[in-house]
């Protein structure tokens, strides 16, 4: 049974239709991730999820409850990260957990969580002394301080960078196989990939494409691409009477080859040596769910 079900969501602001339409369910366990462009829709869709806005049209439910009927029920059983978050620079991270955990019926151990996240030794500090990583896994506490059933996590890792950002995709996962069901929007195409059981992408506030990260891949068909640089000048004719080549581009001493089937880079890397190319810089680029994105 789906822990949350979004069927025809409409949210207008003024002419601008933020939500047109959405429909989706996510199921129990999974990471469910949205993406999408700037003013996709995919903050305006979180928020009525977490009951911050009304819906226009449409009907929502999380764990069997309206968020704004039940929204008080719900949000003992919810945990929210939202996009921007700021606390008082001198309350300190003891004292935040504290506060948050009185907010509601049941708490989760404050102080296993701060281990948990790597913030036990900073649980004196100040919020005003952490960095931007730990900021981030504070917030993510917070969102947990309730022990919830379903996270939310809007661009978590917007901002940070790549180090931090790969240790928030480890906290991620482990708040999923800790049993949760996380909900995330991104900007961040291997992030989505990387985390996600399933993808929504979003675009003028519609559903344009919904599977898993693979699945979506596959359904691009896009090619393979087969990147390297020479010194020299070279015939490109070459390349393209080599089985599978589709196409080929060349940018200074950069050259891409487009191509499909099993054993295109070997051809490739045969033809090189037959002719006596000497080349550098050789790598491939499979097709990703940023492709998916942008196509």
């Amino acid at each position: 049974m789906a822990v949350i079900a979004v069927d025809r969501l409409h949210k207008f602001y003024g002419d601008v239709r933020a939500a047109d339409g959405v429909t989706f369910e996510v199921n129990p366990g999974e990471i469910f991730g949205m993406v999408g462009p700037n003013g996709a829709g995919k903050t305006t869709t979180i928020e009525c999820l977490e009951g911050l806005r009304r819906a226009d049209e449409g009907r929502l439910s999380i764990l069997g409850l309206d968020p704004q009927r039940q929204g008080y029920e719900l949000r003992e059983r919810i945990g929210v990260q939202l996009q921007e978050s700021s606390l008082p620079d001198r309350l300190k991270v003891r004292e935040v957990m504290g506060l948050f955990a009185a907010f509601y019926r049941r708490s989760a151990d404050s102080e296993a969580l701060l281990e948990q996240l790597g913030l036990a030794e900073k649980a004196g500090a100040a919020f005003g002394q952490l960095s931007g990583g730990q900021k981030q896994r504070l917030f993510i506490a917070l969102a947990l301080i309730n022990d919830p059933e379903i996270v939310f996590l809007d661009e978590l890792t917007t901002g940070l960078d790549p180090q931090a950002r790969r240790t928030m995709w480890e906290l991620v996962k482990g708040v999923r196989d800790r049993g949760k069901t996380v909900f995330l929007t991104t900007h961040y195409m291997e992030e989505a990939e990387e985390l996600c059981d399933r993808v929504a992408i979003i675009d003028h506030g519609k559903i344009v494409a919904l599977d898993t990260p693979r699945n979506l891949v596959s359904s691009l068909d896009a090619e393979e691409r087969i990147v390297f640089s020479l010194d020299g000048p070279v015939d490109e004719a070459l390349f393209r009477t080599i089985p599978g080549v589709a196409r080929v581009e060349r940018s200074g001493s950069r050259v891409i080859i487009f191509g499909r089937g099993d054993g295109l880079l070997v051809r490739v890397v045969m033809a090189l040596d037959t002719a006596k190319i000497r080349f550098r810089d050789l790598r491939t680029e499979q097709p990703s769910l940023e492709d998916v994105f942008l196509a």
